[in-house]
């Protein structure tokens, strides 16, 4: 989760690549039409998102492994108006590590407004 949150915070390709296999998968929802597929669409798409490291925070917590599988809980908190985003990823690791498929589920939060005075 540390090199995750190191590239998402420096948007740099290498670190991106580091994170995945040369082969991966990563759907931003399940049953996608439009997964990325290997590192050049997985870097683009990501870099296409353009979230800045000023604009966000992230909590985490492993729910669990099961194998080569993790499962994560998160919370993104997006400092720039942007909603907050409960989030829940199912990673399947390849042997050395890294993450041969990536899906993630997240869903925004409804804003409440602060109660009258």
């Amino acid at each position: 989760m540390d090199q995750y949150i190191r590239a998402w915070t420096s948007n740099n390709p290498e670190d991106i690549k580091a994170l995945f296999t040369e082969d991966a998968v990563y759907c931003d929802r399940p049953n996608t039409e439009k997964q990325w597929n290997g590192h050049e669409e997985i870097v683009k798409a990501w870099a296409d998102a353009g979230d800045k490291p000023e604009d966000w925070t992230f909590e985490w917590t492993l729910l669990g492994r099961d194998g080569d599988t993790a499962f994560v809980q998160g919370l993104t908190t997006y400092l720039n108006g942007e909603p907050t985003y409960d989030n829940l990823w199912v990673i399947r690791f390849a042997e050395d590590g890294r993450a041969r498929e990536f899906t993630e589920w997240y869903m925004a939060r409804k804003h409440t407004p602060p109660a009258p005075n």
